[in-house]
């Protein structure tokens, strides 16, 4: 095995350590509820509290990679995680779940970041396909297989078994970072830390997070409102320091670059408001097709299958097309199954939902893997770190904004409008977002895209 591809089984297994725990827990709710005497409004902070402390550390990544060296951080990380993940799973109460929760998701919110940086800048952009590749492989595979375990374990070992199932693969990723990783020169851009970037980054960061919490909650619209005052505020104040310090916390002037700010966009549109659109569809397929809990899940299977079917043909065709073909199909795609949705009622076939959901799953998937394919086509390696820091960001963020928005939008409109009426407008606002990057790719030269894939190609 060449020293590229140990790099890459380290980041990778880090990558579904790290999705793995951010999906297992959801089957454990009712048990946890029972055990620990909480409502289902706090043990949403079992994964509300991963998330946190997953998306406050990855500002820091950049500094603390060149002042301390990627492997060094990489395996402090893990330790972090690793002791962390022990700690979750002999928790007693909601209080230590949720604070060892925070700092199992700081320790592996720098893994992502670290090994992605280290990972890509092994490899020419492009070859970077085959990675990207892999890595939206690992993004499906968790979600699609950690419910079923969790369930398995939760019903034969209790709800602490799902948290402790992730410390044997910490283990074994700690060893394999430790043998294979090679240790490289540290150059810190700066003698000290900013300490006020941090503060503000962080700051902002947590209270964007609890006000997009807040709103996705019909009865915490107020709350969630208040939290988004002084998230703007502090962004604010962050981004007009990082314009004015010498060794910025983020580097923001990345997001210049057309292809990783076009990428950003991607990832907030598609995978972010699909995941916003499967939350509102439950109540909807219940109330108007009559499914089960358990037929509303099976849909996820025909997503898995046809997203499996895009993230294959996005790896093989990338190379050869460029990112404005696969973004266009992509986002019509996801915007016909979110359409498909409205029409819904009693006597419509099963199939037609399965068709749905596959059209979303081959949408989202072909355009979440030509995001991943094209974000750091443009990074030099030496920037490598600091891009895949604002890209993992924007990445974590996309996950609470779709939910956020659709469901703001939902019980505003559900307070004027008959509900039939609100909730087909909310598919329409969907499939008009998910229709954006569609619409900016257009400004997008494949041409000069492509020619560059080819001439890195020409020079392997």
């Amino acid at each position: 095995m060449t020293y590229r591809s140990k790099v890459a089984t380290v980041y990778l297994l880090s990558l579904f350590l790290d999705l793995i725990n951010m999906f297992i827990s959801g089957v454990a709710l009712p048990a946890m509820s029972a055990d620990l005497h909480a409502s289902v409004a706090q043990l949403a902070w079992v994964s509300n509290g991963y998330i946190i402390g997953l998306t406050l550390v990855v500002p820091l990544s950049r500094w603390l990679t060149h002042r301390f060296g990627a492997r060094r951080l990489f395996l402090l990380s893990l330790s972090l995680f690793a002791l962390a993940t022990l700690a979750v799973g002999h928790a007693q109460s909601l209080t230590s779940l949720v604070s060892w929760r925070v700092i199992q998701g700081a320790g592996g919110g720098l893994l992502i970041p670290v090994g992605q940086a280290l990972t890509w800048q092994l490899y020419a952009p492009a070859e970077r396909t085959r990675i990207s590749t892999l890595v939206m492989m690992v993004a499906l595979l968790a979600p699609a297989t950690s419910p079923a375990l969790g369930g398995v374990l939760v019903e034969h070992s209790g709800w602490h078994a799902v948290f402790l199932v992730s410390l044997p693969m910490a283990i074994i990723a700690l060893v394999c970072a430790f043998i294979w990783l090679r240790d490289a020169p540290t150059s810190s851009p700066s003698s000290t830390l900013d300490v006020l970037s941090v503060l503000t980054s962080a700051g902002g960061l947590l209270f964007l997070l609890l006000s997009l919490t807040a709103l996705s909650e019909p009865d915490k619209m107020l709350a969630g409102l208040l939290w988004l005052l002084p998230a703007l505020l502090l962004l604010a104040a962050f981004i007009s320091r990082s314009r004015r310090h010498p060794a910025p916390l983020l580097a923001l002037h990345l997001v210049q670059m057309p292809l990783l700010r076009f990428s950003m966009l991607v990832y907030l549109c598609t995978p972010g408001f699909f995941i916003g659109v499967n939350m509102i569809a439950v109540f909807w397929l219940q109330q108007m097709a009559g499914l089960s809990a358990a037929a509303n899940g099976a849909l996820m299977l025909a997503w898995s299958v046809a997203a499996f079917i895009a993230i294959h043909t996005s790896g093989r065709g990338f190379n050869r097309v460029g990112p404005k073909p696969m973004i266009i199909c992509g986002c019509l795609c996801q915007a016909a199954g979110i359409l498909w949705l409205i029409d819904v009622n009693l006597s419509t076939p099963h199939l037609v939902l399965y068709c749905a959901y596959a059209l979303m799953g081959f949408g989202g998937s072909l355009c979440s893997s030509s995001a991943q394919n094209s974000a750091m086509l443009e990074i030099d390696a030496a920037e490598m770190a600091d891009a895949s820091a604002l890209w993992n960001i924007n990445r974590q963020l996309s996950f609470c904004l779709g939910v956020a928005l659709l469901s703001l939008l939902l019980n505003v409109l559900e307070q004027h409008l008959p509900q039939t009426q609100a909730y087909t407008l909310c598919f329409i606002v969907a499939a008009g977002v998910t229709l954006l990057p569609a619409l900016v790719s257009l400004r997008l030269n494949s041409q000069a895209i492509k020619l560059h894939l080819l001439t890195e190609e020409r020079q392997k």
